[in-house]
């Protein structure tokens, strides 16, 4: 659970900490709501670059910045509708946009929900301990991109297989750069490091596993879903329309916003993504694959489960196929020949490799319940193109030039084709089945309580404690935040 116990003599220093340099925090009111953000904060932001390492950016962990890298306030949250021409189907598939958040990626507000209880808490001594970072890629990144803010050391560790672009950011920001055997699929080995940083630093070092910590979960439960209600609003006549929510596992904190919006959208299917070449929850497979970010072989501890009604598996290389269709002029010269009106081309700049993946798994869904006009499918980009650019180039080297008829090939076969196999409705034992996999990673592997295990899948007031404490956490940051002298 969430531990709010708090730790005075280690809160006065977080606090003596963040008034020297000036940080104030964000609650989650605000960042679902940002017009409760004062305006000498909006004013700061207007002059402040997207990704600055400057503390006032905290106050950009939100899906409702403007668009804008250099600077900007707030509008409401950045999405995108994909028109059939590119997709394929009829029903309406809408994604939530992740490109303009700090760091590029929507990863930031999860270490947010991670860190900001331990730091008002002072269950996490920022002017000590070191906070960890394990993550298959924008995890760490936006980990370490709070911890300069708050003037803490940080280590990000991540596997040494993702792309370039990590890598060199990390290597500014973060404190140290661990790179672990493999890649997105290789988490076991993350948790292995962890475990001897535990070994070498004991309590020098504060570790905040994205996979196991519930911060990650409300954040999204808060946030993320606030921000799709908001959309879903705007864009459905009614709740019956809204028929899909599709999310690439990864974490399985971004498929937690799924917990509220099933409340108001009780025809909304819950659909998980993961890479076909590790078919962990539809097949209880292992495997490599090449969509970055979603760490897998493993079912998370935030997961919750029993609110998952379908798995859908995407094959990875049509994946890279498609994100050469979508980035190379040749195979966007060819989607406007298609149809594809302008502004869908410019959008595809928000598409990063897992956000491909989740279009895929929309297109699939829409396609398996014949889907039709008035029926809505929400997807999420968490980050974009920009963290995948060396990738383009490595697939350019590996199979030459991308020509005409690779385009039609990955727009005809890979986009338009998706067919509705390598996906599963679950049963109620087909979700048990996969819950129990959690006890080989989480009670054998890292110590978990096999009590707890089972208070997830048949302790309905599991989850919904966790989702109460939003108020209680508000009023702590509150609280921190006026005793900093700065509010």
């Amino acid at each position: 659970m969430i531990d709010l116990t708090v730790n005075e003599a280690v809160r006065r220093k977080n606090i003596q900490r963040c008034a020297e340099r000036g940080v104030v925090l964000p609650t989650y009111a605000q960042m679902k709501d940002p017009a409760l953000v004062p305006e000498t904060t909006v004013r700061r932001l207007m002059e402040t670059g997207l990704w600055d390492i400057d503390p006032v950016n905290l106050f950009r962990i939100t899906w409702n910045n403007e668009p804008d890298l250099a600077g900007g306030g707030f509008s409401g949250p950045n999405y995108i509708e994909l028109p059939p021409s590119l997709t394929g189907v009829r029903a309406r598939v809408i994604a939530l946009v992740g490109k303009y958040f700090p760091t590029g990626a929507h990863k930031v507000g999860a270490t947010y929900g991670c860190l900001a209880p331990a730091l008002v808490t002072g269950r996490f001594d920022s002017t000590r301990q070191k906070a960890v970072w394990p993550s298959t890629g924008n995890y760490c990144r936006g980990g370490a991109y709070n911890s300069a803010l708050l003037g803490c050391e940080s280590i990000a560790i991540l596997p040494e297989g993702m792309s370039r672009e990590r890598f060199d950011w990390l290597k500014q920001v973060a404190g140290e750069v661990i790179a672990t055997k493999g890649t997105e699929s290789n988490v076991k080995e993350i948790f292995d490091k962890c475990h001897e940083l535990n070994a070498e630093r004991g309590d020098d070092i504060v570790i905040f596993n994205q996979f196991d910590q519930l911060g990650n979960y409300l954040w999204h439960y808060e946030v993320t879903a606030s921000a799709i209600a908001e959309i879903l609003k705007k864009e459905a006549a009614s709740a019956d329309q809204v028929r899909g929510f599709v999310s690439a596992t990864g974490s399985a904190g971004t498929i937690g916003a799924a917990d509220y919006l099933k409340r108001h959208y009780p025809w909304m299917v819950t659909a998980a993504g993961e890479a076909l070449q590790c078919p962990t929850l539809l097949r209880n497979g292992f495997g490599e694959h090449r969509i970055e970010g979603i760490g897998d072989k493993h079912v998370p501890w935030v997961h919750n489960v029993r609110n998952t009604d379908m798995v859908i598996a995407s094959d990875d290389r049509d994946c890279m196929d498609i994100m050469r269709l979508f980035n190379h002029e040749t195979g966007r010269e060819y989607l406007s020949s298609q149809g594809v009106d302008e502004q869908s081309l410019i959008d595809l700049e928000y598409f990063g490799i897992s956000g491909i993946g989740n279009l895929l798994g929309a297109v699939k869904l829409a396609k398996y319940y014949e889907l039709q006009e008035d029926d809505i499918v929400v997807t999420i980009l968490t980050d974009s193109m920009d963290m995948y650019t060396s990738r383009l180039a490595e697939l350019d080297r590996q199979l030459g030039e991308f020509t005409l008829q690779d385009a039609a090939a990955a727009y005809r076969g890979q986009l338009l084709g998706q067919r509705t196999d390598n996906l599963q409705e679950l049963t109620y034992y087909e979700k048990q089945r996969i819950h129990n996999l959690k006890y080989y990673t989480w009670v054998e592997q890292q110590g978990k309580d096999v009590e707890e295990l089972n208070a997830q899948w048949y302790d309905r007031s599991y989850w919904s404690s966790i989702q109460q404490l939003t108020p209680r956490i508000d009023e702590l940051i509150e609280s921190f935040n006026k005793e900093t002298g700065l509010v």
